[in-house]
């Protein structure tokens, strides 16, 4: 009898402290999640049929550039791009490299004006005009509030600019947990260069990042990376102010978009965030508590660094082509792709080095 009392007795106990630990993850941990139900039945068939192209990159700047985040290009073929330790570097036409300005903390996206200057958003702090005489702040507030996570930007011919503030809760360091917690904080924004004031065009977004014009400039793309799609929204025209999907349902989260070198289509990245693994997490309440608290577990599901991959959809949003690493075996955590001539230049914030594919290796 005794034996069963201790047995009955430890049993009690582990409950006890098994929902002493749930309640304290509940209380304690970072998020208050939505489950986050996706689509089923993308198909790793036609334009998502598996290869391993991306590992036929040739690297740039190797060792030089520390997690390139984005790319751009300037009327001369300069090539720049933003990288983890705070600098905006370019490649010559000879293909060195230039330490071109600091800007501090760790900038991401960023473009070439048609003057000539780059806009480049830090996390954190705002907007940024830099030329080679000076860096000025454009943005970092509407109406008193912070601009918490600048990300991606284009500019209009107007002068006008457009960005995406990815989440207006999580900071950039902890940028997972708004994946994880799966309530909208993403916003799609405006700056105006004549009355320098910033609007908000679009919020209500899951994880706003890349955006692109089109080619009359009438809508903008706007990705949302864990809703795995891409929104058009109408600025100009009959439809103005009007918002609908442009392509939903990728096999990875949408990262930075870029109009393609035929004026038509565009090249978007692919974040490895999307597998069954982490759908099954995605689901559980319970278990995005247990991976906002414990991030390394991440790691151990092959978070981000497994693959890599691109993908190429038409203007009405069609699927083209994919490109990928499917193991990351070369680049993984790919946030960019960019074409210029004949090549597709992609940024990585997980490589020392800048890929570059030429167009026979995409062979379409």
């Amino acid at each position: 009898m005794d034996f069963f009392i201790n047995r009955l007795t430890a049993s009690i106990l582990g409950a006890g402290c098994l929902v002493a630990w749930f309640l304290q993850l509940i209380a304690y941990s970072p998020i208050s999640p939505n489950p986050l139900i996706l689509q089923h039945g993308y198909k790793r068939e036609g334009p998502f049929a598996r290869n391993n192209v991306l590992q036929a990159v040739e690297k740039l700047g190797t060792g030089i550039l520390d997690r390139p985040e984005d790319t751009a290009v300037d009327s001369r073929g300069l090539i720049y791009t933003a990288t983890h330790d705070g600098w905006i570097k370019r490649m010559h036409l000879n293909g060195s490299w230039e330490d071109w300005k600091m800007v501090g903390f760790a900038p991401l996206g960023l473009t070439v004006t048609k003057s000539g200057d780059v806009l480049v958003c830090v996390p954190n702090q705002g907007l940024f005009k830099v030329s080679d005489g000076q860096i000025s702040l454009l943005s970092s507030e509407i109406d008193g509030i912070p601009i918490r996570f600048s990300d991606a930007v284009v500019e209009a011919r107007d002068g006008s600019v457009y960005f995406s503030d990815a989440s207006t809760k999580f900071g950039y360091d902890r940028w997972f947990l708004d994946i994880l917690e799966a309530k909208p904080y993403g916003r799609l924004l405006k700056y105006d260069p004549i009355t320098r004031k910033t609007m908000v065009l679009l919020d209500g977004l899951g994880f706003a990042n890349g955006v692109a014009l089109s080619p009359k400039e009438d809508y903008i793309l706007i990705c949302e990376t864990w809703k795995f799609r891409c929104l058009k929204h109408w600025i100009q025209g009959e439809k103005l102010g009007n918002t609908e999907i442009f392509i939903e349902n990728f096999p990875g989260g949408p990262d930075n978009i870029n109009i393609a070198a035929d004026g038509r289509s565009y090249w978007i990245a692919l974040l490895g965030i999307r597998s069954r693994t982490l759908e099954f997490v995605y689901r559980f309440g319970i278990l995005k508590h247990i991976f906002a608290t414990y991030p390394n577990l991440f790691e151990w599901i092959g978070f981000l660094v497994s693959e890599a991959m691109v993908v190429k959809v038409g203007e009405e949003g069609e699927p083209i082509v994919s490109l990928e690493d499917p193991n990351g075996k070369v680049m993984s955590f790919v946030t960019s792709a960019m074409e210029v001539g004949d090549y597709l230049y992609l940024g990585s914030l997980n490589s020392n080095f800048l890929g570059r594919l030429s167009a026979e290796k995409i062979g379409h």
